[in-house]
C-alpha cells in the first residue's frame, strides 16, 4: 500500500488555532489528511512511502510545539513475507463478518499485506440479518408485551397499536450505524485493501475476483452460512419468509406458521407472537435443549398463546388465505404467512473450492482442523462457513486463529488451536435459554460417570420478588471429583449468568467452589450457587443467603 495511517503525539496545542497550524505543519512535510485535537494532544495523518516520519516531527518542532514518536495505527508497514514468496498478498480473505474482521486485525497487526474480498453487504451476517437486528426486534416485542402482561397488581398499563414499519425502520438506522461503527470504518483505520466482487479459486493458489487475479500466502474463507430451505413439496410455490426477509416486512400479519423449532424458530415464533401475531410452531421443539429446559419454555410457550406441533412437516399449500402446512400426524395448520427457520447451509457458493482441493463435508461445511486449516494447507476457514457452533464469537476467535496459523512462518509465532469446550450459548426467548458445556446425556455418553440436579427457579429469591417464577437450572458434574461439566438454565437473563458458569466449566471449578463464592443477594446469578447446592442439601430448608 501508498500510505499508512499513523498518530503522533503533541505537546504544546491549546486551542483550534494551534490545531490549524500543526495540521498545515504536518502536510506541508509531506503528510496527507492530517488532523489535529488539542483536547487529545495528537495528531492523526496518512503517511505516504517515503516520507521519513523525523522530517514530520521537525516540521511540528519549528512550528513551536513538541512532537512525540510517529506510531503506526493498528499496524507496522507491511513487510514482505520471510519466505520471499511472489505473492500480491500476505493474507486474502473472502467473507467481512466477525471471523473475516478478526483475521484481518490479527494479521495487519503482524504486519502482514491484507486484501479482503466480500461481494454482499460488509459486515457479514450478525450485524446485518442476524445477531443485531433479531435482538432489537425481540427487545422491542419483550417491551410491548410486558405493556399487556405483568404480574404486578395496582399498577396499570397498557398496549397500544404497533406500527411495524417505524420499529423495522429504527433497526435498519441501528444496523447502519453499527456497520460502518464496527465494520466500515475499521478498514480504513487498520488499512487493508477491500474489494467489492465475486471470488472464485482458479486453482490451488489463484483467486479469481470478477476479472481480476489474486496470489496470496495464504487465504481465508470466512463467508458464513445462508439459511435451509427443506424439501417440502408445496414450499417454493406457497411462498415463505427466511429470519432475513421476515425482520424486513413492513406490516404484521394476522397469523404465521413458523417452521423449526430451534433456536432461530424459538426466537422468530416468540418475537411475532409477543407483537400480538397468532403463531403456531411446527417441528422439534428445543432439540438441543435439556428437557427440563424444553418443558418450562413449552408452558412459556403456551401462555404467550404460541401453539405448538411437534411433528414434521411434509406438504404446503397456498390458500386464499395464506397457506395450510400438512403434518406427518395427519394434521393441518394454517396462517397468513409462512417463516422457515430450519437451519443453516455454508453459504460457499460458486467458490470453486473442488478446484482449491479444500474438502468439504456432506452439508457443504469446510472440513478444518483445530488451527482452521482446510485439507489445502495455504487455505483456512473459519466462522459458520465450518459448521461449527453458530455464534459470531466463535467465529471471531477462529479467525484470529486462522491468521495466526496462517502467518506462523513469517512471524514465528506459534498458533493456539481452537478450543470449544466451554462455548456460552444462549437463545434470546423470554425467559432466555443459556447452556455451556455438556448436557447429561452427552456427559455419560462420553464416559463421565456423571448426575444432573435441578433447582426450579421458582424458589430464587430475585424470581419471587420479581413474579417471574418459571425457569430452571440444571447443572451436570462428575461423580467423584464434582467437577462442573455443564450447565443449563431457562430464566429471565439467563444470558448473562452463565458466563460465570462458563468460566467454571473452563477452568474445571467444581460445584463446591460455586457454593463457597459469594453471590449478591436477590441477584439472577444467585441461582448458579442455589443449584450448586442442591447436589448436597434441599435448599427449601435454607434460610435467605444460607
Amino acid at each position: 500500500m501508498d500510505e499508512q495511517k499513523a498518530r503522533m503525539s503533541v505537546a504544546g496545542m491549546t486551542c483550534g488555532h494551534c490545531e490549524v497550524s500543526i495540521g498545515r505543519a504536518l502536510e506541508d512535510a509531506g503528510a496527507l489528511g492530517a488532523e489535529a485535537d488539542f483536547r487529545r494532544g495528537e495528531a492523526v495523518f496518512d503517511l505516504p512511502a517515503g516520507v521519513d516520519p523525523e522530517s514530520l516531527r521537525g516540521a511540528v518542532r519549528q512550528a513551536g510545539y513538541d512532537p512525540g514518536t510517529v506510531e503506526w495505527i493498528g499496524r507496522e508497514p507491511a513487510r514482505a513475507r520471510v519466505d520471499g514468496g511472489d505473492y500480491d498478498y500476505d493474507l486474502a480473505i473472502i467473507g467481512s463478518g466477525g471471523g473475516a474482521f478478526a483475521a484481518a486485525i490479527r494479521a495487519v497487526d503482524s504486519g502482514a499485506r491484507v486484501v479482503m474480498i466480500e461481494r454482499g453487504t460488509i459486515g457479514g451476517t450478525c450485524v446485518n440479518v442476524g445477531c443485531v437486528p433479531s435482538k432489537t426486534l425481540l427487545r422491542a416485542a419483550e417491551t410491548y408485551h410486558r405493556a399487556g402482561h405483568h404480574p404486578f397488581e395496582g399498577v396499570e398499563t397498557k398496549a397500544g397499536a404497533v406500527d411495524y414499519g417505524a420499529l423495522v425502520a429504527q433497526k435498519d438506522g441501528l444496523v447502519e450505524d453499527l456497520r460502518k461503527e464496527k465494520y466500515a470504518d475499521l478498514v480504513d483505520e487498520y488499512g487493508w485493501e477491500f474489494v467489492e466482487g465475486e471470488a472464485s479459486f482458479e486453482d490451488a493458489g489463484t483467486l479469481q475476483v470478477d476479472d481480476r487475479r489474486i496470489r496470496a500466502g495464504a487465504y481465508l474463507v470466512a463467508t458464513g452460512a445462508r439459511p435451509v430451505v427443506p424439501d417440502v413439496p408445496g414450499l417454493e410455490e406457497a411462498g415463505y419468509l427466511t429470519s432475513t426477509t421476515a425482520m424486513e416486512q413492513q406490516s404484521l400479519p394476522a397469523s404465521m406458521v413458523v417452521l423449526g423449532g430451534g433456536y432461530v424458530g424459538l426466537e422468530q415464533a416468540q418475537l411475532w407472537a409477543h407483537l400480538g401475531v397468532a403463531v403456531t410452531l411446527v417441528g422439534r421443539f428445543a432439540p438441543h435443549a435439556e428437557p427440563e429446559i424444553a418443558d418450562v419454555l413449552r408452558g412459556v410457550f403456551a401462555d404467550d398463546g404460541i401453539a405448538v406441533v411437534e411433528q414434521r412437516a411434509v406438504s404446503v399449500e397456498k390458500t386464499p388465505d395464506g397457506v395450510t402446512v400438512r403434518t406427518d400426524g395427519g394434521l393441518e395448520v394454517s396462517g397468513e404467512r409462512l417463516l422457515v427457520a430450519t437451519g443453516r447451509f455454508a453459504d460457499t457458493g460458486d467458490l470453486g473450492l473442488d478446484a482449491a482441493g479444500v474438502k468439504t463435508d456432506e452439508r457443504g461445511f469446510v472440513v478444518v482442523d483445530a488451527n482452521q486449516r482446510t485439507s489445502n494447507p495455504s487455505v483456512f476457514a473459519a466462522g459458520d462457513v465450518t459448521g461449527g457452533p453458530g455464534f459470531v464469537y466463535v467465529a471471531a476467535l477462529g479467525g484470529g486463529i486462522a491468521a495466526q496459523a496462517a502467518l506462523s512462518d513469517s512471524t514465528g509465532e506459534a498458533p493456539i488451536p481452537i478450543d470449544l469446550a466451554a462455548v456460552p450459548r444462549v437463545t434470546f426467548t423470554d425467559p432466555q435459554v443459556a447452556a455451556v458445556g455438556l448436557t447429561e446425556e452427552q456427559a455419560k455418553a462420553a464416559g463421565f460417570t456423571a448426575r444432573g440436579t435441578t433447582f426450579p427457579v421458582a424458589a430464587l429469591p430475585r424470581a419471587v420478588v420479581s413474579h417471574r417464577t418459571a425457569g430452571v437450572v440444571k447443572l451436570v458434574a462428575e461423580e467423584g471429583t464434582d467437577r462442573l461439566l455443564g450447565a443449563h438454565m431457562v430464566a429471565p437473563n439467563a444470558g448473562d449468568v452463565i458466563g460465570e458458569a462458563v468460566l467454571a466449566v473452563r477452568f474445571g471449578l467444581t460445584t463446591r467452589d460455586l457454593v463457597s463464592t459469594l453471590h449478591a443477594y436477590l441477584t439472577w446469578g444467585e441461582g448458579l450457587k442455589l443449584s450448586a447446592q442442591t447436589f448436597t442439601k434441599d435448599v427449601a430448608k435454607l434460610s435467605c443467603c444460607a
